[in-house]
């Protein structure tokens, strides 16, 4: 009897470990994650030449050491594996390449405070200084920068790109600077009597000397303020395309916008059917404001939100669209958004916490009205699945217990994956009469709207005006939200793909779904389960390892997905 049952524990041991076998790849990910985290810790100060030389030797080397593994051998996974981690080296060593060419532009401004490195390289060790002679340095080091500020208007104007990088090369000897003080003060009383003064003053020097860098523009390349109080930094059409090919997207910034078009053209009309259907003909803006007034009464969104959040899971397990783990069911939970934050995310946000953007008392009268009829429970019911289950919430929950060693973020995955469930609920008849349809609409015009405005920035085309004012007359946004909406898009910690990642992202699932379940291959629930038990990457590797497509060790991007 024992017997019988070590033998079954060790067969369930040996089919989960078949089903969840990391790839070939595995060690070399796991030892990079570790040494780089080693070497981000003890090259702390950004900028340093000491930082960027050891770490292009290190990404060099990981290079030469995938570049050695008999990729021809691996299986499909350990093949994805291979093109991800060398996508992530030849990416790092780009970036560093440009760190070092923008770092020689502006060295001339920037070297003053060099000195420092070789302090804090003194500091990692604990060597003892001569706290009179570091005074001095510190002390010359002030004096040089005082007088660089001062001859400051005689220098060729910056770009933003230069300008950037040598107040960030600033903030870096500041840290360094840092590091060296913190750690001498008060265990050397010497140290502490000679450096701090002068630390101080060339701390302060410092600090306006990078506020001077950063102001030092050229104003034919200075991003100006068109009166929505919005200055962020357009990118333009080479860097899109490099990113892009990154993602592994096989468009150009035009090509997308022209399926974003064609999209809108579905939109409008399915909402003219909607509006018909309301009894408000062809205006479907009178039809879309009867919707907005449809809002909660003030303090009871949250429990308007969990009925829709009910609604939803059903509708999934009726369908048997998806596995939902219990857990996953059981630890999610709200929290109301500081109306700060409301300021560039307008509308509720999810993952294992959602997020619910609803009006404070302390907001003007017009403000709480614009954010209840935005956040009407039409427009949210359209979106709780994309925050919560089996969106952002699911997608984290499963991210954290399968194959957690790939680290390959990417929002085509993220986003595009939320999106999609927004598609394909559509195609089920998930909204229940003609104002679900108009909040489903609102979403998916939004979605279109953002591919269109946020290209039209990068590439130089459209001002954050013209993308707010296009977003209140095409969508149908409250004004305030289409600001903090474009506020989100160009001055927020998001990418420059990030908001055409959505709709683009929700294609290749959409398109990946037609390949594999209306083909009948799989099944809705079987195709969901896979992606997810496959971490986050390019959705175009997820296509490779659902049906096993041919890779090579130079794969390049090729699958034009959207039909």
């Amino acid at each position: 009897m024992r017997f019988l049952t070590l033998l079954l524990l060790f067969s369930c041991t040996l089919a989960f470990g078949q089903a969840e076998m990391p790839s070939e790849v595995y060690p070399l990910i796991v030892q990079y994650e570790a040494d780089r985290g080693s070497l981000q810790r003890f090259y702390f100060v950004q900028g340093s030449p000491e930082r960027r030389e050891r770490f292009t030797q290190f990404h060099k080397d990981y290079l030469a050491r995938l570049q050695q593994l008999p990729f021809e051998s691996f299986s499909i996974g350990g093949k994805v594996d291979y093109i991800m981690m060398k996508r992530i080296f030849e990416n790092e060593l780009t970036l560093l390449a440009q760190e070092e060419k923008e770092v020689q532009q502006v060295s001339k401004l920037t070297a003053y405070a060099n000195p420092v490195y070789e302090i804090e390289k003194k500091r990692r060790r604990g060597l003892h200084l001569e706290s009179e002679e570091v005074a001095q340095q510190l002390n010359s080091i002030k004096k040089n920068i005082q007088a660089a500020q001062q001859k400051l208007a005689q220098e060729p104007n910056l770009t933003v790109a230069l300008a950037n990088r040598a107040a960030e090369i600033i903030g870096g000897q500041q840290a360094a600077l840092k590091s060296v003080f913190e750690f001498y003060d008060g265990y050397d009383p010497q140290f502490t009597w000679w450096v701090k003064r002068p630390y101080q003053q060339l701390d302060s020097t410092l600090t306006k000397y990078a506020g001077a860098l950063k102001n030092k523009i050229d104003p034919a390349t200075r991003p100006k303020d068109d009166g929505s109080g919005i200055i962020g930094n357009p990118i333009g059409r080479d860097e899109l395309l490099r990113l892009l090919q990154l993602d592994m997207i096989p468009y150009s910034p035009e090509e997308l916008v022209n399926i974003a078009n064609k999209e809108f053209a579905w939109c409008d009309a399915e909402l003219l059917k909607a509006s018909r259907e309301m009894g408000f003909g062809d205006n479907w803006k009178a039809a879309q404001e009867k919707v907005k007034q449809a809002y909660v009464p003030e303090g009871h969104q949250p429990e308007a939100m969990l009925k829709l959040y009910d609604e939803s899971v059903t509708f999934l397990k009726k369908h048997d669209l998806i596995t939902i783990p219990p857990i996953a069911e059981e630890t999610w939970r709200m929290r109301m958004m500081p109306p700060r934050q409301q300021l560039i995310s307008p509308f509720f946000l999810g993952g294992e916490v959602l997020q619910i953007a609803y009006p404070t008392d302390a907001m003007s009268h017009e403000d709480k009205l614009m954010s209840m009829r935005g956040n009407n429970p039409h427009f949210s019911r359209a979106t709780v699945h994309h925050e919560l289950i089996a969106g952002h919430h699911l997608q984290g929950f499963m991210n954290n217990r399968n194959k957690t060693y790939r680290h390959y973020r990417t929002p085509f995955w993220t986003e595009g994956w939320a999106l999609y469930w927004e598609l394909v609920l559509w195609d089920m008849n998930f909204p229940r009469g003609p104002e679900d349809k108009i909040g489903m609409l609102f979403w998916r015009m939004h979605r279109c709207a953002r591919i269109i405005f946020s290209l039209n920035y990068h590439l130089g085309k459209w001002t954050p005006q013209q993308c707010i004012d296009f977003l209140v007359d095409r969508v149908g946004f409250e004004r305030a939200n289409a600001e903090a909406e474009v506020r989100r898009s160009f001055t927020a910690n998001y990418g420059p793909l990030y908001q055409l990642a959505y709709m683009t992202g929700a294609f290749q699932f959409y398109a990946l779904k037609k390949e594999l379940v209306d083909s009948g291959k799989m099944t809705y629930k079987q195709y969901h389960d896979a992606v997810l038990r496959e971490n986050s990457m390019p959705v175009e590797m997820v296509r490779a390892i659902l049906t096993n497509q041919p890779l090579t060790r130079d794969f390049k991007t090729t699958w034009k997905f959207y039909k």
